[in-house]
């Protein structure tokens, strides 16, 4: 009979060349006969049939194969075989039989077998064969619970077993790549009676922490403070790295001191792993402060301490000082090696100094140490940072003839620089390069392809590169979503950016706060407000918390679009979830309520700004100077300003140009002035707009030619004028007069490329009505309405121009034109036309108009009540003005000094002085203040009922509050008075308005008042 070619035996025959004595002095396990698969008193005799064999015969293998012992072999007989004779048979040869049966049956052999052997092996001190065992053990029962189970039933069973067995398990688990597996195994054991050894625990911290498993490093940890496993040096050792990896270096220099009072005493690896920690966190002064105690110790510093010590002081910007440190390294014989060398080029290349980073590169080579890739990519990264991309190729080709060839990373760096140079074909060129060398993209390179693309504003090559990497099986992650976001939001594509983050949740990629806030953003500076809204929303459905920028871009959105409600609830919403305002938020409020016209509230700000101990910038100090300028409050500015000097903040052009304009406002143009002249000698440039706010204040003077000839200073300086110069001078000129110069200006500026606005156009409409060039006037508002710039306010300012110059008729027509023309009249509109009529005494026509602009859903005002009871007033309709008084204050239109004055007039008219002084007593009450012509009125009226005292006494008010009158007002009443045949009364008044100074002396001479008698 052929017999079948033989396996090659996993141990060889060793068990022959061993002693035969039997190896085990002691008890083993219980023997148990399994059944098989032909019941009990078959399993029985074919465990008996083999255990015979092996114990009889060297050849067993050969005679089991020539029966069919083979073919009746299953794992339960193999099991039983080695529990029945493991305390008779050698262990080796137990193995050698397991290992030849397993090869012989179709299912693996049972747990117990593995467990059996294994122990059987580690208390023969087998150890090698155990490993090889358990490694098999392991792959045939990858359940951790089921291996510690069986191997603790076995251990339990064998006297004297040697615990080792679950060190050997925990090793293989490790070795096998199955970290969590070995940890899981450990942790199983908390609630029995065996624990691994000390040295296993030590290896699995330390491979626990070297892949970043830190909960299961601190569980096993845990598990050995319960299980009393006393720890050693290299436990303290490992701990100490590992509360420095979970970012707490006070509870590793806890650690540090508290293994000394336990008796532990720190070796120099534990000195350098607390070095090292404190390098990374910043704590270089306690670092040296700790090699300082190791030379007290007598613990020598190696090249691992002063390469940690040279990579901290690199990291903190002192890398004069690590090379030094590096000179006392090679002073005492240490060989620094490339990471040493690496850090202080990194180093160095951080602070900018690529000429000492060469440097320490040449002192590298010339000590035959070669440069590796991390090296070429520290230079790499240092000469495209300082934009020098022609010297990071030149790095590239070296790399290549000193044998490296450029990775991802290195690419990467050259990539990112031709973006920040803007220098897209050189982008290109190297993606050819990295595909020709086939070295891989990765999410970065995409990341930084993405991101230089959006800043470009190429959009479209973005969303192309986001395809592309998808294609390649490469997951965008949440900052390439974002960075896409941001760029669509800079672009105004906002709807674009609403579908980025559609994507994101198509791809599975969970938006962070970074995308939310990029959208919101993006949509606050657009104004869209309530999208901005929903988006905050749906972030805080995810559980997502919004941060200071989240409310920042809110409140500043709000800001800007005047609602400054919102904004403070969100400033409010902000402080309620613990956060801080920075300045830019502050700032934010400040300007949003000052242009709000609330100066009050943006100084309630600016006290709370300061209150919490944030500074304010000059930026903040000049919005505030800004808004107080408008006003007019230059005592409050010039304190602003003083303060803001005070703290050492240089004003700017914007702060000067605000107060230069301000007191223009207020008519102190030699304070203007000044500020300008210091503006200059602080060595500020005024920009074109300072120069606008100096052309405003002098025109408004009423200097034209001076503002002619700071244009041109302007263009000598290099400045060019732009829309707001030009209008300031057409507005300038037109008010002066000269609207010839206005529209040669106009033609200047259209020449130029300069596009005016409506303003412009109404300057220079308003310019022509002032003259009384009213065809040219009509004109203009014929190429403004086909040029589409024609407003209210352009219809407005003709139909005033064709009142005052009495063409009511015309004005009317513009009325029925600006109907035509879909451009709607307002109460402005009306209340000229209404005015204009009232004072031509078409009283008739104002009433029309007036039924008309109601009948338009237009309130008439103060000023259109006013002209209608003027012209009633003078037409001696007094019946209609009284009424329309009546109906104007049960309307809620209150009255104004005009308003109150006309009635005066009014009611003087009809001798009804009870209610003049009533009226007068209510416009004093209200603060208002009467003219000198009102005063006259009512003195002319007393003088007619007799009571020339009041009348005195009325002159002498008017003095003390300060009102006069001129000789051409008083010769009116006294001539009044004599016409209507008060002839003493005249003569009173004459000589009072003569003392006060308000008649000249020669103009009283009166042959009337001569002959009356006035003394």
């Amino acid at each position: 009979m052929r017999l079948p070619r033989r396996r090659p035996l996993l141990l060889g025959d060793i068990h022959r060349r061993r002693d035969r004595r039997n190896p085990l002095p002691y008890l083993c396990f219980s023997t148990s006969i399994k059944e098989g698969g032909g019941g009990a008193s078959n399993g029985g005799d074919l465990v008996r049939e083999i255990s015979s064999l092996l114990r009889a015969r060297t050849d067993w293998k050969l005679l089991m194969l020539s029966s069919d012992l083979h073919r009746r072999l299953n794992p339960n007989a193999i099991s039983s075989v080695i529990e029945s004779q493991n305390q008779v048979l050698d262990p080796e040869l137990l193995l050698d039989f397991f290992y030849w049966s397993s090869c012989h049956i179709g299912p693996p052999p049972n747990i117990d077998s593995f467990s059996n052997l294994a122990v059987l092996l580690c208390n023969s001190g087998l150890f090698p064969l155990a490993n090889d065992l358990v490694e098999r053990m392991i792959k045939a029962h990858p359940s951790p619970s089921s291996v510690l189970d069986s191997i603790t039933d076995c251990f339990k069973r064998c006297e004297k077993s040697n615990p080792a067995v679950f060190d050997v398990l925990i090793i293989n688990y490790k070795k096998m790549g199955l970290l969590k597996s070995a940890a899981e195994f450990v942790l199983l054991m908390k609630g029995g009676s065996f624990k691994p050894g000390l040295r296993c625990c030590n290896g699995l911290l330390k491979d626990l922490l070297k892949v970043n498993q830190m909960d299961l490093f601190w569980k096993i940890n845990e598990f050995m403070v319960e299980k009393r496993i006393l720890r050693d040096v290299y436990t303290f050792t490992i701990l100490i790295g590992a509360y420095f990896k979970a970012g707490d270096a006070a509870k590793a220099k806890k650690v540090f001191r508290e293994m000394e009072s336990m008796g532990c005493v720190p070796h120099a690896a534990t000195y350098n792993t607390l070095i090292d920690g404190l390098c990374r966190s910043g704590a270089i002064d306690d670092a040296f402060e700790l090699k300082r105690e190791m030379a007290e110790k007598g613990l020598v510093a190696d090249a691992f301490t002063y390469g940690a010590l040279i990579n901290g002081l690199c990291k903190d910007m002192r890398s004069k000082e690590a090379k030094l440190l590096l000179s006392e390294m090679l002073g005492l014989g240490l060989n620094p090696g490339v990471i040493a060398y690496s850090s202080l080029i990194d180093g160095f290349m951080r602070e900018s100094n690529v000429d000492e980073a060469f440097k320490i590169r040449d002192e590298m080579v010339a000590s035959d140490i070669r440069p590796n890739i991390v090296v070429y990519n520290s230079l790499v990264r240092g000469v495209c940072k300082m934009g020098k991309i022609d010297k990071a190729l030149e790095l590239l080709k070296e790399m290549a003839s000193a044998g490296w060839n450029p990775d991802t990373m290195t690419y990467n760096l050259v990539i990112e620089a031709h973006f920040r140079e803007q220098d897209v074909k050189g982008v290109f060129h190297m993606l050819d390069e990295m595909r020709n060398q086939n070295v891989p993209s990765n999410v970065y390179t995409y990341s930084v392809i993405i991101n230089g693309f959006c800043r470009c504003g190429e959009m479209m090559q973005a969303a192309e590169f986001l395809e592309e990497m998808i294609v390649k099986g490469l997951q965008p992650n949440a900052v390439i979503y974002a960075t896409l976001i941001s760029g669509y939001c800079r672009e105004g594509r906002l709807t674009e950016a609403c579908d980025i983050l559609d994507k994101m949740h198509e791809q599975m990629v969970v938006p962070d706060v970074f995308c939310y806030n990029s959208l919101i953003a993006g949509l606050c500076k657009s104004g869209k407000m309530d999208e901005a809204r929903d988006y905050l929303a749906q972030m805080q459905e995810i559980k997502l918390l919004p941060n200071s920028f989240t409310y920042g871009s809110l409140i500043h959105g709000h800001s800007k679009v005047g609602n400054m409600d919102k904004a403070d609830m969100y400033f409010q919403e902000l402080l309620s979830h613990g956060l801080k305002p920075n300045d830019i938020i502050y700032t934010t409020l400040i300007d949003g309520h000052c242009k709000a016209d609330d100066v009050a509230k943006a100084f309630s700000t600016f006290h709370s700004m300061l209150e919490r101990g944030v500074l304010p910038d000059v930026q903040t100090y000049s919005i505030l100077i800004h808004s107080l300028s408008k006003r007019g409050k230059m005592q409050d500015v010039l304190q602003i300003f003083s303060e803001l000097k005070q703290k050492g903040m240089p004003p700017d052009s914007y702060t000067y140009t605000s107060i230069i304009s301000g007191f223009f406002k207020t008519g102190d143009s030699e304070k203007a002035l000044h500020f300008y002249d210091e503006m200059c000698e602080q060595g500020i440039e005024p920009t074109i707009v300072t120069y606008n706010a100096l052309i405003d204040g002098i025109c408004k003077s009423g200097d034209i030619e001076s503002a002619r000839r700071l244009i041109s200073s302007i263009l000598e300086k290099g400045l060019v004028p732009n829309a707001a110069t030009y209008t300031i001078m057409i507005d300038g000129n037109c008010k002066s007069g000269n609207i010839t110069e206005a529209f040669k200006l106009f033609d200047e500026m259209l020449s130029k490329g300069i596009n005016p606005d409506n303003f412009v156009y109404n300057v220079l409409l308003g310019g022509c009505c002032r003259v009384g060039d009213l065809n040219r006037a009509l004109d203009l508002l014929n190429e403004m309405v086909h040029g589409g710039f024609a407003t209210v306010l352009s219809f407005n300012t003709l139909i005033d121009g064709f009142c005052k110059l009495g063409k009511l008729q015309e004005a009317n027509q513009l009325l029925q034109v600006m109907n035509d023309k879909h451009i709607s009249p307002n109460n402005v509109s009306y209340t000229t036309l209404i005015d204009g009529h009232s004072k031509a005494g078409n009283m008739e026509e104002a009433c029309r108009l007036f039924s008309e602009m109601q009948e338009k859903k237009l309130s008439p005002n103060t000023v259109t009540y006013t002209s209608l009871i003027d012209g009633h007033s003078k037409k001696g309709n007094l019946v209609e003005a009284f009424a329309l008084f009546e109906e104007m204050l049960a309307k809620g239109v209150l009255p104004d000094e005009i308003a109150y004055q006309v009635m005066i007039h009014a009611h003087c008219k009809e001798e009804n002085l009870v209610k003049v002084f009533q009226l007068r007593d209510e416009m004093t009450g209200k603060g208002m203040r009467m003219s000198g012509a009102t005063y006259l009125t009512m003195v002319d009226g007393l003088c007619r009922k007799g009571d020339v005292a009041k009348a005195i006494k009325l002159l002498d008010d008017m003095e003390v509050q300060g009102i006069s009158s001129n000789d051409a007002q008083c010769r009116m009443l006294i001539d009044r008075l004599q016409r209507s045949g008060f002839m003493d009364e005249a003569c009173q008044i004459s000589e009072i308005t003569t003392k006060k100074g308000w008649v000249a002396r020669e103009s009283s001479s009166n042959p009337l008042l001569e002959e009356a008698s006035c003394h």
